[in-house]
């Protein structure tokens, strides 16, 4: 295949890039953290620009190295928010609505109308988010389905919550069922 400028280039690349020297569980933790990877290479480059620019640049430098810090924050947080893909299904997020098209069960919530989220550590085969609507009821989802991790932002919206919470409850190696978020009710009197 003739490439740019005359240059020949093989028909498949496949093995050919760094990626290839990496094992799997190197590649996914890579993918698991890539907001936290482009964070430090933001912040590098803010550093840089920072220490060795004058005037205009050196404030952008600094400007750019600060947002680098806080990408790197929500990139550690996102990462270990994220566990997997492969799993059953498909989320999708939407104009203010969840949706999850599964195998055998689906459905749709509203974000604001949510009265509670849970984490279900018992649920077979693989963990899930139990999303409390109620209009329309339960709806389940896997923590491991495809686009599950849009979640994210999802429940970082929801007033109140405890990311650390969340993520700690992920993380524990207790199966049991974990409330993350509770809407807060009105008082009557």
């Amino acid at each position: 295949m003739r490439g740019v400028a005359g240059i020949f280039w093989p028909a498949s690349t496949k093995g050919m890039f760094p990626m290839a020297f990496f094992r799997p569980e190197v590649k996914e933790a890579f993918a698991r953290f890539r907001d936290a990877i482009a964070g430090v290479a933001v912040s590098l480059l803010g550093v840089y620009w920072a220490l060795n620019g004058t005037g205009f640049m050196s404030i952008v430098g600094t400007s750019l190295a600060v947002a680098g810090a806080l990408l790197i924050f929500a990139g550690i947080q996102r990462g270990r928010f994220r566990s997997g893909s492969g799993g059953p299904g498909v989320v999708s997020v939407d104009e203010g609505q969840v949706t999850y098209y599964g195998p055998m069960e689906g459905g749709s919530v509203v974000i604001s109308e949510l009265e509670k989220v849970e984490f279900d550590a018992t649920a077979r085969p693989k963990a899930e988010w139990v999303l409390h609507d109620p209009h329309i009821g339960l709806l389940r989802i896997p923590v491991n389905a495809e686009g599950a991790d849009a979640l994210f932002d999802v429940f970082s919206t929801l007033e109140g919550i405890q990311t650390e919470k969340m993520l700690a409850a992920m993380k524990s190696r207790r199966r049991r069922q974990v409330v993350i978020w509770q809407a807060k009710r009105p008082a009557l009197h």
